[in-house]
């Protein structure tokens, strides 16, 4: 059996694992890279490898840097199933689509700014995929429920279990059988939620693999508590609204980070801590669909998350939560002056209505921007996390007065002490452990203090490493 890392690999973005043996060839997730011109070149020269021989895909769940280049699979040849939670797949019929959209509207930009530039015709950028190759892609999906075990091959089986992520995600117990050798199982964490957070469940303890492979996005920090992390979330939203009388802008990821957003905002309303009356504007057609997604599954959230959303719905709720549903609802944000949350995708800035928010509120000193999730290197949030003092926005050049706030025990990832407690439920130690989905030095540390700390046998493979198991 081969195991091979075509992303998330020294990086943060582009998950992507090819399991082969002489009887079956399967994919784990199928992501996007993010972070400026570099990641698009990747994602462009996506895949190194023939779609049409690949038998199946299992897919941890429904963020984009795990799931985005699924519709580009699908369009160059695959036409296996894509096996995933049901919570994931009806993510995923509002996400893939919405993807298919960014893609042909930076084409058209692009294009465009090409003509202009250069005063002639130029070839044209063809997206990476369209929305109809999106929703094309949707066909492929098969649902599974968490604890069901699935067999997509007669040498594989799979269990799904709670990552306590975002809704659906996943942890994998994946057995494969080649003939003549014993059954080996491989544990792929994906994303592992940080315990004792908004709306998820812890993720769930495993306790034996041979081969493992483990996220490190967090593993060289530790999150703010997250009482810090909400009494920071007041503050924010009462100086600016309150005193500064500006907007407050938080870009989000769709699917999680809003739903938890509105969650602890609707939390501080409960206590009385920000006024019921806050206008509290969720602008993304994606996040109205994924926060109507979470009201579906409900179950799957925790308990407290289910009794505050009683209190919510009940006389005693906050009424000023609204979501936009046109162009023109969104645009007509940019003259709110003062007393607006706006929450608004994409979570690292780089696409989505969130961008046109941002041109118009980072020059204004009495507003505030609160960044609420990882950025990656090269985006548009990072540089704002890194306190640049302009950025470009449409190719225009972006003074930043606002206030920046970086909230990080909002994170969905789990931080360095949680992964390896997650790591000590292990009964044995896998015969390898793989560090995959960090940073380049931020995986090869948190490699080094598995080894440390617990005794085990770690790597940390780069882009296109091909390991025998």
């Amino acid at each position: 059996m081969k195991i091979s890392f075509f992303g998330a690999a020294h990086e943060v973005t582009g998950s992507c694992y090819l399991v082969e043996t002489e009887q079956v060839r399967f994919l784990v997730d199928c992501g996007m890279f993010q972070g400026g011109p570099e990641a698009e070149d990747k994602n462009r020269q996506f895949p190194r490898f023939d779609p049409e021989h690949i038998d199946f895909v299992l897919l941890t769940h429904a963020h984009i840097d795990h799931s985005g280049l699924l519709p580009r699979l699908t369009n160059l040849g695959f036409r296996g199933p894509v096996y995933c939670t049901p919570a994931t797949a009806d993510l995923l019929g509002v996400m893939l689509p919405d993807s298919g959209h960014i893609q042909e509207k930076e084409a058209e930009w692009q294009n465009y700014a090409k003509r202009k530039n250069r005063g002639r015709a130029t070839r044209e950028i063809a997206p990476l995929y369209t929305v109809i190759q999106a929703q094309n892609c949707l066909k492929h999906l098969r649902t599974v429920d968490y604890a069901s075990e699935s067999k997509p091959h007669p040498q594989v089986r799979v269990l799904f279990r709670d990552a306590g992520h975002i809704l659906g995600s996943a942890i994998l117990e994946v057995w494969v059988t080649e003939e003549g050798a014993r059954t080996k199982k491989l544990v792929f964490s994906g994303d592992l939620g940080m315990p004792m957070r908004p709306l998820m469940n812890d993720p769930t303890p495993i306790e034996s693999a041979d081969y493992l492979l483990v996220e490190s996005t967090y593993g060289n920090r530790l999150h703010k508590g997250l009482q810090e992390t909400i009494d920071e979330l007041a503050t924010a939203v009462n100086d600016t609204l309150h005193h500064k009388k500006g907007n407050v802008i938080i870009p989000a990821f769709a699917v999680g980070r809003t739903q938890e957003i509105l969650y602890l905002l609707t939390k501080l309303m409960h206590e009385g801590r920000i006024p019921k009356n806050t206008e509290i504007i969720v602008d993304s057609p994606m996040a109205t669909a994924a926060t109507q997604i979470t009201l579906k599954y409900r179950e799957l959230l925790d308990a407290e998350s289910q009794a505050l959303l009683r209190w919510e719905r009940s006389q005693d709720g906050p009424a000023h939560i609204r979501f936009t549903e046109t162009v023109e609802d969104s645009i007509a944000l940019n003259h709110i002056r003062h007393g607006a949350i706006i929450i608004s995708a994409s979570g690292m800035c780089n696409a989505g209505r969130v961008k046109q928010h941002l041109k118009f509120n980072l020059p204004r000193a009495e507003c505030t921007v609160i960044i609420a999730g990882f950025q990656a290197q090269g985006t548009l949030g990072r540089k704002l996390v890194d306190r640049a003092k302009s950025v470009r926005i449409y190719q225009e050049s972006i003074p930043v007065r606002a206030k920046i706030y970086t909230l990080g025990g909002l994170s969905a990832h789990a931080d360095q002490a949680a992964l390896l407690a997650w790591l000590q439920h292990f009964k044995t130690p896998p015969q390898q452990t793989f560090v995959v989905h960090g940073e380049e030095e931020t995986a090869l540390g948190f490699g080094a203090l598995i080894q440390k700390n617990l005794g085990w046998s770690v790597a940390v493979p780069t882009a296109g490493t091909v390991v025998d198991c």
